[in-house]
């Protein structure tokens, strides 16, 4: 009984670190993609920041690359003001 419990234990631990693995990897956007035809039976790879980086991993293989329609670019905040103390004595 003890190992079985060990063994549910581990297997939930795994379950979870793939799950949180799986979220991570998830963030990862970029703006360009690469669609493969032919044997690669039309997969794709959303994995290129420059266009020129998704031309490079196409040329040979065959496919062609295009913008990624879900790329959402990363707004940078203005750095927040330092406020002034104002000390009455």
């Amino acid at each position: 009984m003890h190992k079985l419990g060990l063994t549910l234990f581990a297997l939930a631990a795994l379950a979870v670190s793939q799950w949180l693995a799986l979220a991570a990897s998830a963030d990862i956007n970029y703006p360009w993609c690469a669609r493969y035809g032919g044997d690669m039976g039309g997969a794709s790879n959303c994995g290129f920041s420059t266009y020129e980086q998704c031309m490079a991993t196409v040329s040979g293989v065959g496919g062609f690359c295009e913008k990624n329609l879900f790329y959402t670019e990363a707004v940078e905040h203005p750095a927040r003001r330092a406020r002034k103390r104002h000390d009455n004595d």
